[in-house]
């Protein structure tokens, strides 16, 4: 498990570029919202801790995590932002859906990052159950929203330095 023995929320802001002079989105899906609303406030609370002007956060909600590749491409498209933060949680069921579901939204992200200059983190939760998306929004493994905040930085940085 990639997870076991680290917590995704720990992070040096000393070795990180300030936040305060980036513009973020982040694009959050509504289905399973008792853990993306978790990954939604790590990463929040990571960005504003590393220097992000709250006035420079632009938050979207989405119906599920399909959404989330419209929604990015859309906040891309109208918001001038320097990265986006795509949260969603998909836990598997009984049936193919959450292939489906995975696959397309993991190839999604992926083709935004090819076609667009905005770099778009991919935030997503694809758990075999439940309480392993506890344990990454927020619970034992920290949060994965802290990690795609620190991730987002990076990334917004790099765009502003290539």
């Amino acid at each position: 498990m990639a997870t076991q023995n680290k917590n995704l929320s720990e992070y040096n802001k000393n070795e990180l570029p300030n936040a305060a002079d980036f513009r973020f989105g982040i694009v959050v899906s509504e289905w399973n919202s008792h853990i993306t609303q978790g990954l939604y406030q790590g990463a929040i609370d990571a960005l504003l801790d590393c220097g992000a002007l709250e006035s420079n956060i632009v938050t979207w909600n989405v119906p599920g995590s399909f959404e989330l590749i419209y929604g990015s491409s859309q906040m891309i498209k109208t918001q001038h932002v320097d990265c986006v933060i795509a949260i969603g949680s998909v836990i598997k069921g009984e049936t193919m859906h959450f292939e489906f579901v995975c696959e397309g939204v993991t190839q999604g992200i992926k083709d935004l990052n090819v076609i667009h200059d905005v770099p778009v983190i991919f935030c997503v939760l694809t758990d075999n159950n439940e309480q392993q998306s506890i344990d990454r929004s927020g619970g034992k493994h920290g949060n994965k929203g802290t990690e795609a905040a620190i991730a987002a930085i990076k990334m917004a940085y790099l765009k502003k330095n290539i």
